[in-house]
């Protein structure tokens, strides 16, 4: 019916779109011997970029995402932000933050959202909690920042960093990102801004307050840091590695164990390493003891049976197999699972060939095939003092354990502890 208003209800939901600044060549940060931008540098195994896309642009109020990025970066941006959903093609922006902001708004402009939200793209750390609260902020304000308010006694120095002033610190707040804006009131100012070659307003608030807005401050969050130095990619790193460790709870423990008897041959292979002997071992694959008993024990910590379920030996492909084939499909398993193999711990019984000659080769085979460290790799071995059949020299044994970090899922209905 015309002339009645729409209720709250039956209006839609404000655009909120999200521009995240990525444009700068800052290499401070870079642990590198070749530096980088340090929003390309991996924390946590991925870029710095990475983690602030996919934190930032998942939260269910932005509805648009758009990356500034510079003009030689292009091939690192698509790296950090495969598999990424929800991101238009990326902007080239200019010399200063101020120009790559524009650069942003302008794209934007082309289908306006009702707000945008302006991100650096190295702030990975931003809880949902404070977009929430700069985006509600913005019913009752042009703009709104998050911020800190500062806590320590502020000095002016001089130019020789001489104390001249001690400056209070009441009403004085810690700028942060996001900074939130009604869409065309902030487009509109930094176009007059750069119109009056205005370029040296540090902030998107600072362009905002010069044009003459209204700028709230919502409060921020400690762990809603802006990555500037190495020292502060590494506090990220840690960070982001006990956060992983700290979701992958379930962990499991396998057992391996396996035999092959000698026969025709010069050479063995074990930890998938050739080493020349006047016997070989007998095995429909490759009969690497080493890597089958490392299968079976990571195959065990994740109950998806053992080496002959997933390659039988009936099965003529196997036949000569390179055990590594075995093993990387447990991994991988794991892997699939959203977890990983902790450590691993081999050790081979026999009287010969000697062992210790190609331990270290061993373990970085291993460690190659399982994509891990080598410190995370044991190799042992004993003689069973001339007993048995391995005392004879008619075989090996190999004994494995492996330790598998899973994500925690709570236990199932009517399992008991």
């Amino acid at each position: 019916m015309s002339g009645i208003p729409a209720s709250s209800a039956d209006r839609p939901s404000p655009r909120t779109a999200l521009l995240v600044v990525a444009a700068g060549r800052g290499t401070r940060a870079a642990r590198h011997a070749v530096a980088m931008p340090k929003q390309y540098v991996p924390i946590g195994g991925r870029p710095v970029l990475a983690e602030t896309l996919a934190t930032l642009s998942a939260h269910p109020r932005i509805s648009r995402t758009i990356v500034v990025i510079h003009p030689d970066d292009m091939e690192s941006y698509h790296a950090a932000s495969h598999g990424i959903a929800g991101l238009d093609e990326p902007v080239t922006g200019g010399a200063t933050r101020q120009l790559s902001v524009l650069a942003g708004l302008e794209r934007l402009a082309d289908d306006p959202p009702d707000m945008v939200l302006i991100h650096d793209g190295v702030r990975p750390f931003c809880p949902p909690e404070v977009i929430e609260r700069v985006i509600d902020s913005l019913s009752n304000h042009d703009g709104a920042i998050a911020a800190l308010p500062v806590a320590d006694t502020m000095k002016r120095v001089d130019a020789v960093e001489r104390i001249v002033e001690t400056v209070p610190r009441a009403g004085l707040w810690a700028a942060q990102t996001p900074q939130g804006f009604r869409f065309e009131p902030i487009l509109t100012a930094h176009r007059r801004a750069h119109a009056s070659r205005r370029f040296d307003l540090t902030d998107d608030a600072a362009v905002a307050e010069w044009a003459g807005l209204r700028v709230a401050v919502v409060p921020g969050d400690a762990e809603n840091v802006k990555i500037t130095t190495a020292a502060d990619l590494d506090r990220a790193d840690h960070k982001l590695a006990a956060a992983h460790l700290a979701a992958l709870a379930d962990v499991r423990i396998g057992n391996g164990f396996d035999v092959h008897r000698f026969g025709p041959g010069d050479s063995v292979v074990l930890g998938g390493v050739r080493i020349d002997h006047d016997a070989g071992l007998v095995g429909h694959s490759d009969a690497d003891v080493a890597l089958h008993a490392i299968t079976d024990a990571i195959l065990g910590a994740i109950g998806d049976g053992d080496i002959g379920q997933h390659f039988p030996p009936s099965e003529e492909r196997w036949r000569g197999a390179d055990s590594a084939v075995f093993l990387a499909d447990a991994v991988a398993r794991v892997t699939a699972r959203g977890g990983i193999v902790g450590n691993i711990d081999l050790t081979i019984v026999c009287e010969r060939p000697k062992i210790g000659p190609h331990r270290e080769a061993m373990r970085a085979r291993i460690a190659e095939i399982c994509g891990m460290v080598i410190d995370r790799i044991g190799v042992k071995a004993t003689t069973s003092e001339g007993l048995g059949f391995t005392g004879r020299r008619e075989g090996i044994v190999a004994m494995a354990s492996a330790v598998v970090r899973l994500p925690w899922t709570g236990h199932q209905p009517g399992a008991t502890l």
